[in-house]
């Protein structure tokens, strides 16, 4: 049950938003060093801390780093029971790394050399997976018959509306020049398809750091990756990899807006808080008595809290 304690209801949808796993098989060892697996068994352990739990996990692309059919078995071995856990749906989306023939054997049954676009219904939110990538290159690209389908899939517009799900996010990244070499061609020609639609969102992956931005007039959240990521701030690099700020980003759908957040999957030691219960007890005060005791500051909680003494959940 969700307790109200602001002005805004509950969202209608939580989207967990996972990108650039990079798996690999063997017990291989990304760059001789990166342990991809255990960086997605790590961001699934945090997803698992999660409320409410997300109604769908989208992985933005490079599901497996050299597209190994073993490693695509052993991403769905590994998400698949933690989806189902949760209850959620899984859209898999296809990156630069990842292979067609491979990557619609082991995830959909049968090969295939045809881009892997899907559109998934999620208790009314339209996911829309979008192949941007390229055989044989790490720039992504959309041929003319995928922007038709596209526009005939937004022709109806969807409950809740639609989230767009690519791996080669349409923005700028001032932070990292070099991905301007591997971004997304001819990306007005999306903007003339999605502009004016039913589309929420758009999530991406690709550049391995958390970046926001908007496309035709939407939002678009590039999440992080949970193997390696990007230096946004390197010093005297060009560009520079590094083993943290691993993180992936929850997505929150209300009527009129989207809310990401960020999740980081190291572990930080918890310097103030409070245990779980003390939602229930507040649960039992009315709005005026959770304001009184919350916000102001003389309040027998502000005071405990702002002293930084360790504390058990609020007398309510």
């Amino acid at each position: 049950m969700h307790l109200q304690l602001g002005q805004h209801p509950a969202p209608t949808h939580a989207v967990a938003h996972l990108s650039d796993p990079h798996l690999l098989t063997d017990g291989a060892r990304q760059y001789g060093v990166v342990d991809t697996e255990a960086g997605l068994q790590c961001a699934l352990a945090r997803l698992r801390h999660v409320h409410p739990a997300p109604q769908v996990l989208v992985f933005t692309g490079d599901l497996a780093d050299r597209a190994e059919p073993a490693a695509y078995a052993r991403l769905r071995a590994i998400v698949e029971p933690v989806a189902a856990e949760l209850g959620a749906q899984t859209v898999w989306v296809m990156g630069n790394h990842d292979e067609r023939p491979a990557f619609s054997a082991s995830l959909y049954g049968a090969a295939s050399q045809e881009p892997q676009d899907r559109a998934h219904d999620v208790d009314g939110l339209r996911v829309v997976a979008l192949d941007t990538s390229v055989p044989g290159y790490h720039h992504g690209d959309l041929t003319d018959a995928q922007l038709t389908w596209l526009a005939e899939v937004l022709a109806t517009p969807a409950e809740h509306g639609t989230v767009l799900a690519m791996h080669h996010p349409p923005i700028p990244v001032p932070m990292l020049r070099a991905g301007e070499l591997i971004e997304l061609a001819d990306q007005e020609r999306l903007a003339e398809v999605v502009r004016g639609t039913d589309v929420r969102a758009i999530l991406g992956g690709h550049f391995h750091f958390s970046s926001y931005s908007t496309f035709a007039g939407i939002p678009v959240s590039v999440a992080s990756a949970s193997c390696y990521t990007s230096d946004p701030a390197p010093v005297d690099r060009f560009v520079s990899g590094v083993d943290g700020h691993q993180a992936f980003t929850m997505m929150h759908v209300y009527a009129d807006r989207v809310v990401h957040t960020v999740v980081p999957l190291a572990p930080a030691p918890e310097l103030t808080g409070y245990p779980s219960d003390a939602a229930a007890q507040l649960a039992t005060l009315s709005p005026e008595e959770r304001r009184e005791l919350l916000s102001r500051k003389d309040s027998d909680f502000n005071a405990t809290y702002e002293n930084h003494e360790p504390r058990a959940s609020p007398t309510v």
